[in-house]
């Protein structure tokens, strides 16, 4: 008896989205662009962008109890991160149109591969980047500054790898200042704990897109384009290692210093750094299986790192709850 034949990809998928995400089976054909602009089919870098602020408002109320409106931070802050992940890769794929068209995993994207418009883009990226600022005036006036002072950041980001070999650094700038803002978004105070939060975020950041960039770093090389991936090159595993070890150090000094001088009990403190020692164990899984010349394994272990971010997510809650 043959096998059943597989069904065919859906017109103008992305070459890199899952093969069962949700916008290519289930949404509207005039929507698909769109979405597949914002990455919709590919939820892991909202995840990426949410973690780092549900760490905030989490270490924030360990620090001093947690309180109602949190349960809003952390709702606004996952409707916020998927409108302004979606924003801020429409931004990217204008800006990177004709180098998407030169690599192979990126060729098929809506910009590159005709299926939008950089005028309809451009029109697409405001609308999610609107939506999202009405969200943030929801929170206290320090939160609702920190959250317009990252537009910088994400601005300057596409253009990083055409002028350093660690665009990634840039990256983590963005990605994690959710944590700065969602700390102060808890009580409209924010310390230095959070500052190191966030410069923990900006090693995993680090560690993780490294591993995302191995899957390009061929077709990078012959279109000029730099990246931590390309530097590294062989040794690759050896700055992972180190990255890991720097997120993991910084995530623990974040928690004792946000955690101790307020007073909070042994099992709280222990709750969270065990939170931070299970995040390095996943980063080291990760490393025991990296393959840095295998694209697919690459992609792969990407993508695990949402389940290393929730690790410390679940584990900071949890503190603020011993």
């Amino acid at each position: 008896m043959s096998d059943a034949p597989e069904m065919p990809e859906p017109a103008g998928q992305v070459a890199d989205a899952p093969r069962s995400n949700w916008v290519d089976r289930y949404a509207p054909g005039w929507t698909r662009p769109y979405l597949r602009l914002s990455r919709a089919d590919r939820p892991i870098g909202t995840w990426l962008l949410l973690l780092p602020c549900w760490w905030g408002v989490a270490l924030a109320a360990a620090q001093t109890g947690p309180r109602w409106f949190d349960l809003w931070i952390v709702a606004g802050c996952g409707i916020g991160a998927l409108l302004m992940r979606g924003a801020g890769c429409t931004w990217n794929d204008i800006t990177d149109r004709k180098i998407d068209a030169a690599v192979a995993r990126t060729r098929s994207r809506p910009i590159p591969s005709g299926q939008v418009g950089v005028r309809a883009a451009l029109v697409w990226m405001v609308v999610q980047a609107m939506a999202a600022f009405l969200v943030l005036l929801t929170f206290p006036p320090l939160a609702v500054g920190l959250g317009v002072a990252s537009l910088a950041l994400v601005a300057i980001y596409p253009f990083a790898k055409r002028f350093t070999w660690w665009p990634q650094v840039f990256l983590g700038f963005a990605f994690n200042w959710g944590a700065l803002l969602a700390f102060a978004a808890h009580d409209n105070r924010i310390g230095w704990p959070a500052g190191v939060l966030w410069l923990a975020g900006i090693a995993w950041t680090l560690f993780y897109d490294t591993i995302y960039a191995l899957q390009d770093k061929e077709d990078d090389a012959l279109i000029g384009v730099k990246s931590t991936a390309r530097l590294f090159a062989e040794d690759a595993k050896i700055w992972l290692r180190w990255f890991m070890m720097i997120a993991v150090s910084l995530l623990a000094v974040a928690i004792i210093g946000a955690l101790v001088p307020h007073g909070a009990s042994l099992i709280a403190l222990l709750v969270a750094l065990t939170g931070a020692w299970a995040f390095g164990a996943h980063m080291g899984w990760q490393l025991v299986r990296l393959k840095i010349d295998d694209p697919e394994n690459c992609l792969w272990l990407f993508r695990t790192n949402r389940d290393a971010g929730l690790i410390v997510a679940l584990f900071l809650a949890g503190a603020a709850f011993a």
